[in-house]
């Protein structure tokens, strides 16, 4: 049976199945709970543990429901994606970058819903998308269906997929790429992200140092009238993002992320173990809290020191 029943259950059933399962990974101190108090710890290790623990729940129930919104996204077809976004920020950023003859690479982080812009974006043509295939067959499938309904062309996350994304981009197109993923030390550099230096991708600073092509952060967020959602346009500007040298463009980049991330914190997925390779400890998520806390004001004052 195809996993596209899930947009014949009402809503309000949907969004009961979410509270359970938030309160089922809270109560329980499941992986994804514990995973995102670890990252609130690294990213602010001054943070009221009181504060913390309510700022995690909060986020740990953003992030599944986000889950839930992708899911739907997956199962409906792309206009009901489109119709779902009903207010655009900063709409002629975007635009100037389509218009941009030397292609646009739309950055976006893991923060609310981006399956959702995917559907939207595509009205101004033809997206070019590294995937990499989930384990699960079905979910696989369902995904990948969904994503060709949209006209995307899906490249593997290899060379292979690099140089299709170049094409793209040389041919005034455009792609996404989302970089706040942990890259295989071959294609990454360590440098800050929230001041804890990590292994982050080079791949986009890459292409931008190669092509000069427009970069345009995109994010997509429930808006909090309930009317829909929203998305924000960021036009990514700093020279540094088109660096030759990786480390100085790659932590532009994590700045800009950052700013993105700020404005939306908790939609951000901090259930994600970003910082699984650090200079001080090579997965901090196995770490008592006790010895994360530590780690985390070790790492700042780290990345204090080498690039103060």
């Amino acid at each position: 049976m195809s996993l596209g029943f899930i947009k014949h259950i009402p809503l309000p059933i949907l969004n009961g199945l979410v509270a359970v399962a938030t309160y089922v990974c809270h109560t329980f101190n499941l992986s994804i709970y514990r995973s995102i108090n670890a990252n609130l710890i690294l990213v602010d290790p001054t943070m009221d543990a009181h504060l913390r623990a309510a700022t995690a729940k909060r986020i740990l129930r953003n992030q599944l429901q986000n889950t839930l919104s992708s899911a739907l996204c997956w199962a409906h077809p792309p206009e009901w994606s489109i119709q779902q976004i009903t207010k655009i920020h900063n709409r002629e950023v975007l635009e100037a970058g389509f218009a941009n003859d030397k292609g646009m690479l739309i950055i976006v982080p893991h923060l609310g819903v981006w399956e959702m812009m995917n559907a939207w974006v595509s009205q101004y043509g033809a997206l070019t998308i590294m995937y990499k295939p989930v384990k699960n067959p079905k979910i696989d499938a369902f995904m990948r269906a969904s994503r060709e309904r949209i006209d995307a062309s899906l490249v593997p996350t290899d060379a292979t997929g690099v140089k299709a994304i170049f094409k793209t981009l040389k041919d005034s197109g455009f792609s996404v790429l989302l970089p706040d993923h942990v890259p295989d030390p071959s294609g990454g550099v360590v440098v800050p992200f929230f001041g804890i230096e990590t292994m982050t991708s080079t791949l986009a600073s890459k292409l931008a140092a190669k092509t000069g092509c427009a970069l345009v952060g995109l994010s997509c967020v429930k808006r909090s009238d309930g009317d829909g959602y929203e998305m924000f346009c960021d036009a990514l500007t700093d020279t540094d993002l088109y660096h030759k040298d990786p480390e100085i463009a790659t932590s532009a980049l994590n700045r800009a992320m950052e700013q993105m991330i700020h404005r939306h914190f908790e939609q951000y997925m901090w259930g994600y173990r970003r910082f699984k390779h650090t200079p001080l400890a090579l997965n901090p998520y196995l770490l008592a809290p006790d010895e994360l806390h530590a780690l985390a004001i070790q790492l700042k004052q780290r990345t204090k020191e080498c690039h103060d």
